[in-house]
């Protein structure tokens, strides 16, 4: 376990850390840390539940944010093909019908994305400087104000620029939830409530496809409306609450406090022993040259780190997400009516749902990240290129509803490996001084990459290329070269703590060898050859300090 704080417990100065109660963290630290680490690496999921409730509440808090994106990004989506929608927003084709201009289904759907990557990149300043829960709450009442644009938007020009806004504050929630979670939990709940950003997201989406179900028959303006207002329910609650969140301090008696707090009263695991870890990871960190800026996650090998996270994210897009999931607009072109479409986006994200639940209790617990992200690729791209083939009969009436129950088998695939683990890896796979930078990276490839949906509205509109579910053999391919991209560049981190995976980082270990490589997170002679091969890498020279000195300086 890590500890994440209100201004950055992972950017720890060594001055004030090191020189704070010596009786521990002096001449004991290197053993302190390594009886925590074998603590936290047996300690079963559900002793860590028992001993760590607080902090799971506080995870599920502000990860609850990200469930307002994946409900108005799921009403994006579903707009489309929404009656009361496209006849205000849209105009009428001559034998087709309303329809939303292509180019207008681009700048809307992709203006929230542009809003969030600014937000994402932000937050990564923000929440280092100010704490997480001042950045959420601010981000919180911005997107209560951002609202009222989309509700009484006039013109699908004004509700562009409202989803433009939008997107800034659901920057913030959807990169400060995963890299919290990681920093307040133990390492056999890491993945758990890192992924569970990805199921509020679901959450969100399933909430959202219900309401739009609900309202479709509504010809009225309120049909449109009533799903914009809905989004106030959120920030009434959220805002109070995270009032009362707890957070960390950078200064280590205020840091033990709050994990006191954070704590079951009847747990025994003392809080000095995870103080303890997060000093010996951020001064192996120190030692192997880890700084804290942006700039630091391209430099030496933290560039390798930033570049898994963020394709471990992107492959979200470039597995098909934009064609396969929940795709009602692809369900009305390919023949099926408007209560078929919104009953399927139930169906598709009640599956997707059942999907999150399989994958935490069947997979994540026995099966690595490795292997459960290149599985689910090589799965998916096989279904896509399937959709494609079938549209080669689409004279036959069956194969509209073939080729949409495909889609919903891609979507529990999807939340069986890629939609989880695109959330988990980037928080698991960077640095503790740069986690929330490196998360923040790879949550802004995610929305840079999503820039490829904007092909999308082109593909499937009937006033544009109509290519229906020739659309697959596209997304297909981008979901190919995801599979061979994982094959050779996706390490294993399951069961790993972070100091271990700084090791291995820092040695250069290949992907397919991380998960049966031997390292010694403290043995200080072995580190200490690894601190003097990194230092002569960086700079073309040995590092001033010896390897006594750094055994000596590490005891301390």
């Amino acid at each position: 376990m890590s500890a994440g704080n209100d201004a950055g417990l992972t950017q720890l100065e060594t001055k004030q850390t090191y020189g704070f109660n010596q009786d521990l963290y002096g001449n004991q630290l290197t053993e302190t840390a390594k009886t925590a680490a074998e603590v936290e690496q047996h300690l079963p999921p559900l002793e860590a539940i028992k001993a760590y409730p607080k902090a799971i509440f506080w995870s599920l808090v502000v990860s609850m944010c990200v469930i307002m994106e994946g409900y108005d990004t799921n009403l994006i989506g579903n707009f489309w093909a929404y009656p009361s929608f496209v006849k205000k927003y849209g105009q009428y084709y001559p034998g087709v019908g309303y329809q939303v201009s292509a180019p207008w289904q681009a700048g809307y759907g992709n203006a929230t994305g542009v809003g969030a990557f600014f937000g994402v990149l932000a937050n990564g300043y923000l929440a280092s400087r100010f704490g997480y829960k001042r950045v959420l709450i601010c981000a919180l009442f911005a997107m209560s104000s951002f609202i009222f644009i989309l509700f009484f938007s006039k013109n699908i020009q004004t509700l562009t620029a409202g989803g433009f806004l939008c997107g800034l504050p659901w920057g913030v929630f959807a990169s400060a939830a995963p890299a919290y979670a990681s920093e307040v939990l133990p390492l056999s709940l890491r993945v758990y409530f890192t992924s569970y950003t990805n199921m509020c997201f679901i959450i969100g989406q399933l909430i959202s496809a219900g309401v739009l179900e609900g309202l479709v028959s509504m010809d009225s303006e309120w049909g449109y409306r009533i799903p914009y207002a809905l989004q106030w329910f959120w920030p009434s609650f959220l805002i109070p609450l995270m009032f009362f969140a707890s957070v960390c301090s950078s200064k280590l008696e205020e840091a033990e406090r709050t994990l006191r707090r954070l704590q079951s009263k009847k747990s025994n695991i003392d809080p000095k022993l995870t103080l303890a870890t997060i000093v010996h990871t951020n001064k192996l960190e120190e030692e192997l040259e880890v700084g804290t800026s942006y700039w630091d996650c391209f430099k030496g090998f933290e560039l390798r780190r930033t570049e898994i996270a963020c394709m471990a994210f992107v492959g979200q897009i470039t597995s098909g997400i934009c064609f396969a999931y929940n795709q009602t607009y692809f369900f009305s072109q390919v023949g099926l009516t408007t209560e078929q479409t919104y009953k399927l986006a139930i169906g598709g994200n009640s599956i997707a749902l059942v999907g999150t639940f399989i994958n935490w209790f069947a997979i994540n617990p026995y099966v690595g990240r490795r292997t459960t992200y290149l599985w689910g690729m090589v799965t998916m791209t096989t279904i896509l290129f399937i959709v494609g083939i079938l549209n080669i009969w689409t004279s036959n009436h069956h194969i509209g509803m073939s080729q949409a129950v495909l889609t919903l088998l891609w979507t529990f695939i999807f939340q069986l490996s890629v939609g989880q683990l695109g959330w988990a890896l980037p928080a698991e796979i960077g640095s503790t001084r740069l986690r929330q930078k490196t998360v923040c990276l790879a949550r802004n490839a995610n929305y840079l990459s999503s820039f490829l949906c904007i092909l999308e509205p082109y593909f499937l509109n009937p006033t544009e290329w109509n290519l229906k579910g020739y659309t697959g053999f596209f997304w297909g391919g981008t979901a190919l070269l995801t599979t061979i991209w994982t094959y050779f560049r996706l390490p294993e981190t399951k069961g790993r703590p972070f100091n271990e995976i700084d090791i291995l980082f820092a040695k250069g270990v290949p992907a397919r060898k991380f998960a049966t490589y031997k390292v010694d997170a403290y043995d200080m002679l072995q580190n200490a050859e690894l601190v003097e091969n990194v230092a002569h890498h960086h700079h073309g020279h040995h590092n001033e300090k010896t390897k006594q000195e750094f055994v000596e300086s590490a005891g301390h």
